[in-house]
């Protein structure tokens, strides 16, 4: 670069430096020099220029506009975090400038929100009401049950769960406190199809006929497999429930969906129960069920073989439900890299949260083995 237009870049750099309103280390940076480098060329230039009212006004102006621009993003951040405590009292919106002093400045959000610094300042110095310290109170306890329920529990589920732990709270109360702290459910799906019926078996009636209660344990089960996306492929999980408390009673997976995978739940639920002759066993029209193993193995233990209608997925809604239970608990909430990995999650959702402790609202908000256990 010749000593001409090593000046002008010279001078270019200043004149940057001086009325873009960016920082020195940003020029710097921008331009591949040195920020000493640049410091010098300043100060040389200061000691021999003065910098035209022309350029300074320039200046100011950029960084006026700069200014007001950092004003309309932080107060358009704001406006989305706090939208929803705008129309609520204004304890909901000290509270919410609390918990963001640290992220906005606390006169802006009390601009934003319609609120007074000194209102601030007086909720500050005040002590917390009643209601305030048992609004905590139940608070650490609502996000210790989502925590333990994988997160699944919605409003109703949480109140019922709170009730039991003996705090005297309503589904309103539990409502607000779950939305003004973002504790809520999230659910995403993938669909794959499961059930072959195009097969020459035999196809057995539909003695269920949508009737999924039952007065006691082992008189009425439903079957079906579904699956499970992961990095390895599919996997397969069939699982067995008795109707009465909605419990599974027996389940199995496997990469294939073949009729051994139906067979190894049935097997399980079966020496599980030890079910009387005479049980009601529902399931679709899959081949896997009514293959001649399965059937064979059904009539050995003295089942009476009920079937859906053609295409019909309401006819076993009861076994459907489980499944979208799983899925939007466990299943859908992260990916799983491994068959054996994703395995082991239902192992744990089924015998560790969903058999002993997950709530029904069909069982009395009663969970499957409570409710089998108040009925025995």
């Amino acid at each position: 670069m010749g000593t001409k237009r090593t000046d002008e870049f010279r001078a270019d750099a200043v004149r940057i430096a001086l009325t873009s309103g960016l920082t020195r280390r940003q020029v710097a940076s921008d331009l591949g020099i040195g920020l000493s480098t640049l410091n010098k060329w300043v100060t040389a230039h200061r000691d021999t220029n003065v910098v035209p009212d022309k350029d300074l006004e320039l200046a100011r102006e950029n960084e006026r506009l700069r200014r007001e621009n950092r004003i309309l993003k932080e107060e358009r951040e704001i406006l989305k975090k706090g939208n929803a405590v705008l129309r609520g009292a204004k304890a909901m919106r000290f509270r919410f400038i609390e918990e963001h002093r640290h992220a906005f400045c606390a006169k802006r959000m009390c601009d934003v929100l319609g609120v007074s610094s000194r209102g601030l300042r007086a909720y500050r110095n005040r002590p917390a009401s009643q209601r305030q310290r048992t609004d905590m109170v139940v608070l650490a306890h609502i996000k210790e049950q989502s925590r333990l329920s994988l997160g699944s529990y919605g409003r109703p589920r949480m109140t019922e769960e709170l009730k039991e732990l003996g705090l005297n709270v309503g589904h309103r109360r539990v409502g607000r406190l779950m939305r003004e702290n973002g504790i809520r459910v999230e659910r995403s799906k993938r669909y794959k199809v499961t059930t072959d019926s195009n097969h020459a078996f035999n196809i057995a009636p539909n003695l269920l006929n949508r009737d999924f209660q039952a007065e006691g344990p082992n008189q009425k089960w439903a079957g079906d497999i579904s699956y499970v996306w992961t990095r390895e492929g599919w996997l397969y999980l069939a699982v067995i429930l008795d109707l009465h408390s909605r419990r599974v009673i027996g389940w199995a997976v496997s990469n294939r969906m073949k009729r051994d995978l139906a067979i190894r739940a049935l097997k399980m639920a079966v020496a599980l129960r030890q079910p009387p002759k005479g049980c009601i066993h529902h399931t679709d029209r899959g081949s896997q069920y009514c293959s001649h193993d399965y059937q064979k193995l059904l009539r050995h233990h003295g089942f009476m073989v009920s079937m859906s209608g053609k295409g019909n997925c309401y006819d076993n809604s009861a076994v459907e439900t489980f499944f979208k239970t799983i899925k939007a608990e466990l299943i859908w909430r992260r990916p799983w890299h491994t068959r054996r990995e994703a395995e082991l999650a239902i192992f744990q959702y089924i015998n560790g949260f969903y058999n002993p402790r997950r709530r029904h609202s069909a069982l009395g908000w009663k969970s499957p083995v409570a409710f089998e256990r108040k009925v025995a």
